[in-house]
């Protein structure tokens, strides 16, 4: 069995600034031998984490599209923001990559994905979030139980980490996996453990967007 965080952000994303190397640290320290980075808008972060990290690096990426942010996982390159949610699944497809919908459901959370969306997309859907660190409320987590189930959806979960201390709050105990349709077979044996993170990470995330803002453009 591993332990897997499938949702990690770096410093390669804008509200994160949290190194490869601490990463790589903190995860060795809890035991986490997986980790699915997906930073916003970018996979190079993943790219250059999966050449160094001593463990599982699953290359992904929150794309920002039209509608709201869908996840790619086993991705090759990064995919553009800004495109339909019909295109960014066309284009993850492309790389033989995986559709995730992160943090689905929630009602604060601005770049989650629109409800229809969701509905429109099911049968393109290959996990869902069911467990997010960073969405404060039960019924969301519930909702989205309901709807990986409805429509045979693997469950993933994750602590969303845009800080080094919120890596592991989240994890999967699941088998081990070489290919995507493995990763899929575990996700569904797999036991999510951890727990919620508390609405006080997302100042720390706002406060390193305003910090990426305020750097000095070269």
């Amino acid at each position: 069995m591993i332990k897997a965080d499938l949702h990690v952000h770096t410093r390669y994303s804008m509200d994160c600034q949290t190194p490869l190397e601490a990463i790589i640290a903190r995860c060795q320290e809890l035991g986490i031998n997986c980790i699915a980075i997906a930073d916003h808008g970018t996979a190079e972060g993943a790219l250059a984490m999966q050449k160094i990290a001593p463990f599982k690096v699953i290359v992904a990426e929150e794309i920002l599209t039209t509608e709201g942010e869908i996840m790619g996982m086993f991705l090759k390159e990064t995919i553009p923001s800004g495109i339909t949610p019909e295109e960014a699944v066309k284009r993850i497809r492309e790389q033989g990559g995986l559709v995730n919908i992160p943090h689905p459901f929630e009602t604060i959370r601005g770049s989650a994905l629109k409800e229809r969306f969701i509905e429109m997309l099911a049968s393109d859907i290959d996990a869902m979030e069911v467990l997010n660190a960073r969405s404060p409320f039960p019924s969301c987590s519930n909702r989205a139980h309901a709807f990986a189930a409805k429509y045979g959806i693997a469950p993933t979960a994750g602590s969303d980490a845009h800080s080094v201390n919120e890596i592991g709050n989240v994890y999967i105990e699941m088998p081990d996996f070489n290919t995507r349709e493995e990763f899929l077979r575990a996700l569904r044996e797999g036991k999510i453990c951890g727990k919620r993170s508390g609405i006080l990470v997302h100042f720390h995330s706002a406060w390193a967007r305003l910090k990426t803002q305020m750097r000095p453009r070269r």
